[in-house]
């Protein structure tokens, strides 16, 4: 059992460590084991991003390791791929890189090779990355590897909101399991003028357990069990 949290940091366009602030920000705020983060969340959704150097993260693993907790950030990573970085107060490290690209997204960066779990104290939570989480089979291929909870980092326009909650509660109907999202709010680029927002976590009944509403800074958290819990 975890204390898990989904955050929706401001975020400026392409200003990495004025992002890794906000994230380190969030990360305090929370007052969870983990923090779950938006798709490309530390430069913006922008797909002329570089990759994002580890060093500039310092700040971000400070607070986790003040803190004790695990940050899960979206940022583009070597390959070039949309990326997951797995942020500790022992360091930073690629977790994952989103399989099902969508839009323009393929003239600029390669698909992930497969689906990837982090363990948390028990807790193995399976990553996804927005378009992944509308492909019944990312989640079949996640939940294959043992994990106990899926967890999402996306972006949607504001009208379409719903999306977030059919996927969501899709994969809790099909596998039985915990899902958490974590959904950029305010405005990023490539026409994401107004996001979503609205981050949450749903049981495995499909029920919202908890929910952000669509302002930036938010954040909100739920205790989570492993999927025996």
């Amino acid at each position: 059992m975890i204390t898990l949290a989904v955050a929706q940091p401001r975020c400026t366009a392409l200003d990495v460590p004025a992002n890794v602030a906000a994230h380190a920000e969030a990360v305090r705020a929370a007052g969870a084991r983990v923090v779950v983060f938006p798709e490309l969340s530390l430069t913006g959704y922008h797909l002329d991003a570089p990759v994002v150097p580890f060093d500039l993260l310092e700040p971000l693993v400070a607070a986790c390791a003040e803190t004790g907790s695990v940050a899960l950030a979206g940022a583009p990573v070597a390959g070039p791929c949309i990326g997951v970085l797995e942020v500790t107060g022992a360091g930073v490290r690629v977790a994952y890189r989103k399989v099902w690209l969508g839009g323009g997204e393929p003239d600029r960066f390669r698909p992930g090779d497969a689906p990837a779990v982090v363990e948390v104290d028990g807790v193995r939570l399976g990553l996804a990355v927005c378009k992944d989480t509308g492909v019944p089979r990312h989640a079949a291929d996640t939940m294959a590897l043992g994990a106990d909870v899926y967890v999402a980092s996306v972006l949607e326009h504001a009208h379409d909101v719903g999306v977030l909650d059919e996927r969501a509660r899709r994969v809790a109907a099909d596998h039985g399991v915990w899902v958490a999202v974590a959904s950029f709010a305010g405005g990023t680029g490539e026409g994401y003028g107004s996001a979503a927002g609205r981050s949450a976590v749903w049981d495995p009944s499909g029920a919202v357990v908890v929910a952000a509403g669509t302002g930036v800074d938010e954040v909100v958290r739920a205790v989570v069990p492993g999927r025996a819990g």
